[in-house]
């Protein structure tokens, strides 16, 4: 018992110097101290004061300039939507013109859109890379467009790694098994057949109810045949 009760005490000896030891810390560094804490409160005020003086005036100014590029886009006016129309800036000017920006974020979704169905795959890549924004439905399909510029270009193990990535960004009925089926195929054609096997097998325990777990019985019957 006795053992017990100066192991107690030696616990709180320690407690006591670890704490007189920081005391004689801060009392030694208590300007050094209030620097830090000074240039802390400094940098916390200017984040917020560029968010909303300067960030957020431009990020409403590019939504109001961006409107007539997205009309231009829903109307399958490709070429205006990208290089604007000479009173309002295309989605190539938002992105120059507001670079830090969410819109100019994603005018690099819909430029890299109209680059791929214009057939300039390495351009569509390059913008739908820079697209960073975490939406669930926008995110995976920037992805898959990556994967069709790959494929475009016969790149069918980068395609289908870029497949994979848009199927497991947003976990759903409607996009995954989309994307895992043009992932088994992209694998087909780079000879890779159990990465293949492996896309169609999801399909089939994941996804039976999807669209494309109809034909799934018969991809896998066929590889595995092989």
């Amino acid at each position: 018992m006795a053992k017990k009760t100066d192991n107690t005490e030696e616990k709180i000896m320690a407690v006591e110097e670890a704490l007189s030891k920081s005391e004689v810390f801060i009392e030694r560094n208590q300007k050094l101290l209030g620097i830090i804490a000074g240039a802390i409160a400094l940098l916390v005020l200017a984040y917020f004061g560029f968010q909303r003086f300067y960030l957020m005036p431009r990020e409403k100014e590019a939504q109001s300039q961006m409107f007539m590029a997205e009309k231009y886009f829903e109307m399958d006016s490709l070429k205006l939507a990208l290089n604007g129309d000479g009173m309002y800036p295309g989605f190539l000017g938002i992105i120059d013109d507001y670079g830090i920006t969410r819109s100019a974020k994603l005018a690099h979704y819909y430029a890299g859109i109209i680059y791929l169905n214009e057939g300039q795959y390495e351009e569509a890549i390059s913008h739908l890379q820079k697209f960073k924004i975490k939406d669930n439905m926008v995110l995976p399909m920037a992805k898959g467009a990556i994967g069709d510029a790959y494929m475009e270009l016969g790149k069918t193990g980068e395609a289908a790694d870029y497949y994979l990535k848009a199927a497991d960004t947003y976990i759903n009925d409607f996009t995954t098994p989309l994307f895992l089926q043009k992932a088994a195929w992209a694998y087909e054609e780079a000879g890779n057949t159990e990465k293949a096997l492996e896309a169609y097998e999801r399909i089939r325990i994941d996804f039976p109810r999807s669209a494309e777990s109809r034909d799934v019985e018969k991809y896998i019957a066929r590889l595995k045949g092989q």
